[in-house]
């Protein structure tokens, strides 16, 4: 965790305190995680009470669609931790074309194009199931799958917007400081979250069908 270093007085120890923006942001997940913990409760809660319809509905999930598509989202998680390391040496930009010196923006722009992918993904797999009849209102699982991966999709959304607006204050400011490295690190906690998520997700929904 980010942390931010005081000095009271010239005698005084140095102390180290987290950031109140990394803290905040660890306690807002915190929440987030007992929303995402209702919409696991509320599938399981339809699939118990209708085994036969999920026996039906789920055959027609694209298993191997949603791995790849998985895989991406797993790796957009892979490409913004790279980007919290170059933010963390203050590296803002490229120092050559090889990815090995890539600086924060070039990796959150590789997280942002992962991710934009994964939801364009989604959106052609609704799609698809629409057209098998599985729709939103067309029965209990139709809404218990809409719900739970599309308040998912709405948080991926979330976190690509975010990225965009990191991106561009890097580009904003003259001197990329430790500043704007901790609001990198924030970002990346939302996302590495995003991705557990849809992970658990990933094992209830097409896995354990």
């Amino acid at each position: 965790m980010t942390s931010t270093t005081y000095s009271i007085g010239l005698n005084t120890p140095v102390v180290n305190r987290p950031s109140v923006v990394a803290v905040g942001t660890i306690v807002w997940l915190g929440s987030e995680v007992m929303f995402f913990a209702g919409l696991f409760a509320i599938y399981f809660t339809l699939r118990s009470t209708s085994p036969e319809l999920w026996a039906a509905e789920t055959p027609k999930l694209a298993v191997p669609y949603a791995l790849t598509n998985t895989i991406i989202l797993v790796a957009s998680s892979f490409t913004a931790q790279f980007g919290v390391f170059a933010a963390e040496r203050l590296q803002k930009r490229r120092t050559s074309a090889s990815p090995v010196n890539w600086g924060m923006v070039e990796w959150f722009f590789a997280s942002y194009i992962l991710g934009a992918i994964f939801v364009t993904g989604q959106v052609f797999e609704y799609a698809t199931l629409v057209s098998e009849n599985i729709s939103l209102a067309s029965n209990s699982y139709g809404s218990a799958f809409y719900i739970t991966t599309g308040f998912h999709a709405l948080h991926v959304v979330g976190g690509l917007i975010a990225m965009l607006l990191i991106i561009g204050r890097a580009y904003s400011v003259k001197n990329f400081s430790h500043k704007e490295a901790t609001s990198t690190i924030v970002v990346s906690y939302y996302w590495h979250f995003v991705d557990v998520v849809w992970i658990g997700l990933f094992l209830v929904i097409y896995v354990l069908k």
